[in-house]
Order: structure tokens, then sequence, then C-alpha cells
């Protein structure tokens, strides 16, 4: 096989890979506050409102056809309520990792407790940002409890059959169904218990601490 120049000589290749890194995209101001504009769920009629700038001034704005003032600038900041170097920082590169973990029915891994009965989900997977587990409650009673049960991070829970009285230290209890949920706080005391005939079931998804 033939060898080009670069190959030839690899100091031109070590240069080349150089300038190719140091080549920095220019930043399209107007792509960006419209890519925060819409992440906020806000039209245009509603973010000239916001900012004080005429809707037909942001659409030029962000159609590239004009470049913003720095008051310009200073209200979009204000209205969007970000900081003015958030305005110059180029979107994040989205990029797949490819993870992926199958959980079959019944085939979690059972973790009971003297409350619940746990079956993790979602095991193989390492350094998660959520936690998946099904939970069988079995307490029937608030005195079951020696303390509040509290941890790091935040917490979504489905009842998925039965019925729970959910406690929590800041609010009254609440009863749950069969499809209620309750997104909270990890860090505040909760506890839970059954109430319906049969030990209620719940889908708990724990994002890290």
């Amino acid at each position: 096989m033939s060898k080009t120049i670069v190959d030839e000589y690899p100091s031109m290749k070590v240069a080349r890979e150089s300038e190719e890194k140091a080549e920095v995209t220019p930043l399209k101001l107007g792509e960006r506050i419209k890519s925060i504009r819409t992440k906020l769920g806000m039209t245009l009629e509603e973010a000239s409102q916001q900012t004080g700038l005429a809707r037909s001034t942001l659409s030029k704005i962000e159609n590239e056809q004009i470049s913003p003032t720095f008051q310009a600038m200073q209200k979009l900041a204000h209205g969007l309520h970000i900081d003015m170097p958030q305005l110059f920082e180029p979107p994040k590169k989205i990029q797949a990792t490819g993870r992926r973990d199958i959980t079959r029915k019944t085939m979690g891994k059972p973790h009971p407790t003297q409350t619940y009965e746990h079956e993790l989900l979602a095991t193989q997977l390492s350094k998660k940002k959520m936690m998946p587990f099904k939970s069988r409650v079995r307490a029937r009673a608030f005195s079951e409890y020696s303390d509040w049960i509290r941890h790091g991070g935040e917490e979504f829970l489905l009842v998925l059959s039965g019925e729970i009285t959910f406690y929590c230290e800041f609010y009254e209890p609440v009863t749950l169904n069969e499809g209620d949920s309750v997104y909270y706080d990890a860090n505040m005391g909760h506890m839970l218990v059954s109430t319906s005939a049969e030990d209620a079931l719940i889908l708990w998804v724990t994002s890290a601490g």
C-alpha cells in the first residue's frame, strides 16, 4: 500500500491534527437564543413581552439577520431569566452511550426489608443516574417504622396496584390509589403503609443523590 506524504512525515500529521483540534466552530448567537427560548417553552410573542424587544426584532436576531446590541442582549438575558454568559455557551453535543438493560417480569433482584419487599430492576448497569425498583408494601401502620426514611436525591413513586398512605414530614398524609403518583425530595422524611386488602405494589425510581 502506498504511503501518503503525511505517513512519511509523522510530524506533519501531528501538526495537522493540532490544527484540526484548534478549529472552533463560530457561535451562531441567533440559534443559541432560539434554542434557549424554545427550551423554556416560550413563543416569540411571549419572549417579546418578557424581554421588551419587538417580535420582529427577535425574529431577525434568531434568524441571524441582525446582530443584537449589548442593550438588547441585556434585555434578552433578563427576560429569559439567564445570565449573560449563557447566551455565548455553545449547545452541548448530545452523544448516545448505547446503555440498555432489560429486566423480565419477576426477574429483578429481590431485596426484602421489614416494611417492604423490593425487587431491584436494571441491576446489570453500573453507575446509573436512576435506580428503578418495584416494591410490595408490607407495612400496615405508621408505628411499624422506627424513624423517617430519608436519603439523597429525588424520588418518583407510582402505585401499580392497591392503595397506600404516603407520609412525609412536611405535608399531611395522602391516600394514593392505583395509577396515582408522587414526586418528592427524598431528603425529606417519608414512609408508606398499605391500606388496601392486599399489600400495595408500587414502582419507585430514585435519582442519584
